[in-house]
């Protein structure tokens, strides 16, 4: 009860500020610098993937809770490893950063607005309850929206500050992002693997298909590789904690955070997986420019 009610919450909120402490507001200038990468980046983001989720439950139907909670996974912003993945891959990081600013802050609408239709669509027969928008819009707010634009005002008044602050806010939010999947991890292994093989077909074929759509759109587009890449990865990596948060602490259903803790487990391995995929391309070109 303690970890729902007060340390998951607080775990999410230090998430989101070590995460503003590494943006600036001149992230969001890229809107009008690079619009188009921008849009379709959000796009991918905020409309293909809740839109993805939702035509693959249509495919693989699940139970109300499952279902809910795979569309709460899609409804959450970028991850805080995706601009650093990003980065490793040789993308475009500016764009992965700008991405993650613009669509974390959007969240505190866009999450609300999708969980709560995906609520009114698959629990309307099931008896669960339904959460007002306003509740969740405030719950989004506190420990997500607010903490990462404290982190940007500091980073903005006092960048000294902020960047001292972060070489240890950085790997110890990493860390707390961890220990949060692995405590949802124990709690509902029964659950998870009872359901597993039901689970693991929408969650990879999710995930699967925003990496290589983002991909494949952004170059369909005539987007350069790198923003290719960070488009990719932004809509590939998930911010599972923000998931978790929703599922536990604002529905209090813990079936709910299921594909939330599947998805962290199965984004970081495909993105991985595209990673090596792009620096031995990126290699195999350089080979044959010579």
């Amino acid at each position: 009860m303690i970890a729902t009610k007060l340390l998951l919450p607080l775990g999410l909120a230090f998430i989101m500020f070590a995460m503003g402490l590494t943006l600036h507001w001149q992230d969001f200038r890229r809107v009008f610098e690079a619009p188009r990468a921008i849009a379709l980046g959000l796009l991918c983001q905020l409309v293909l993937l809740p839109l993805t989720a939702f035509g693959l439950l249509l495919l693989w139907p699940l139970s109300p809770e499952f279902a809910v909670g795979l569309m709460i996974l899609a409804a959450a912003p970028g991850g805080i490893t995706s601009n650093m993945l990003t980065h490793l891959a040789r993308g475009d990081s500016a764009l992965s950063i700008s991405l993650t600013a613009i669509s974390s802050l959007a969240g505190v609408i866009t999450v609300p607005v999708v969980v709560n239709l995906a609520l009114i669509h698959f629990t309307a027969a099931s008896g669960l309850t339904g959460l007002p928008v306003w509740r969740m819009i405030l719950g989004v707010l506190l420990v997500s929206t607010l903490p990462l634009v404290a982190g940007m005002a500091i980073n903005h008044r006092r960048p000294a500050l902020a960047e001292k602050i972060e070489h240890l806010a950085r790997p110890l939010s990493i860390g707390v992002f961890a220990l949060i999947v692995l405590w949802a991890f124990a709690s509902q292994w029964r659950v998870m693997m009872e359901n597993i093989a039901d689970l693991g077909a929408p969650i990879l074929a999710l995930n699967t298909l925003i990496i290589i759509g983002g991909y494949g759109l952004a170059a369909l587009y005539g987007l350069q590789r790198r923003q290719a890449i960070a488009i990719a990865l932004e809509g590939g990596l998930q911010n599972g904690a923000l998931g978790i948060f929703v599922a536990m602490t604002l529905l209090g259903n813990g079936a709910m955070m299921v594909p939330s803790i599947t998805y962290a487990l199965v984004m970081n391995v495909t993105a991985a997986l595209f990673i090596l995929f792009m620096l031995v391309r990126a290699s195999f070109d350089q080979i044959k420019s010579f």
